[in-house]
C-alpha cells in the first residue's frame, strides 16, 4: 500500500498534500483499492467554505457510492476536471493526477489533528 510520507490523512481515508496557503485533496491508495474502479467523481461544492470533516462531494465506483470529507476547513478553489472524462485517474495514480479538490487553508492548527503515514499506516492495518 502507497502511504506518502508527506502527506496528511483523514481516518475516512482523504489525504491533504499542502502547498503554501493552499492544499489538494484526494482519497488514499487504500481507499480506490477498497472501492474498486472508480466511475464518477461527484464535486459541487467550488467556491463553497466547507468545514473539517464535513462533505465536500462523493465518489462513485462500480459498487458503492462514498461521501468525500474535508480534512482541513477551507474553500474548494477548484475540482479536478480531467476526472469528468478520466475518473480512473483515482485508481490510477490517486496521490498525483487523480487529485479531486485543490482548497484553501482556513486554519493550519486544524493539520495537527490529521494522521500522519505512520499514524494512517497503524488504521489500516
Amino acid at each position: 500500500m502507497n502511504i506518502p510520507a508527506n502527506l496528511r490523512y483523514t481516518s475516512e481515508h482523504e489525504w491533504i498534500r499542502v502547498e503554501g496557503n493552499e492544499a489538494f485533496v484526494g482519497i488514499t491508495d487504500y481507499a480506490q483499492s477498497e472501492l474498486g474502479e472508480i466511475v464518477f467523481v461527484d464535486v459541487n461544492t467550488v467556491d463553497e467554505n466547507v468545514a473539517q470533516g464535513e462533505v465536500f462531494g462523493s465518489v462513485e465506483a462500480v459498487k458503492t457510492v462514498s461521501d468525500l470529507n474535508m480534512p482541513v476547513s477551507g474553500t474548494v478553489l477548484e475540482f479536478n476536471e480531467a476526472l469528468n472524462d478520466q475518473p480512473e485517474l483515482v485508481n490510477n495514480d490517486p496521490y498525483g493526477e487523480g487529485w479531486m479538490i485543490k482548497v484553501t487553508v482556513d486554519n493550519p492548527a486544524e493539520l495537527d489533528t490529521l494522521l500522519d503515514a505512520a499514524g494512517y499506516e497503524k488504521l489500516i492495518g
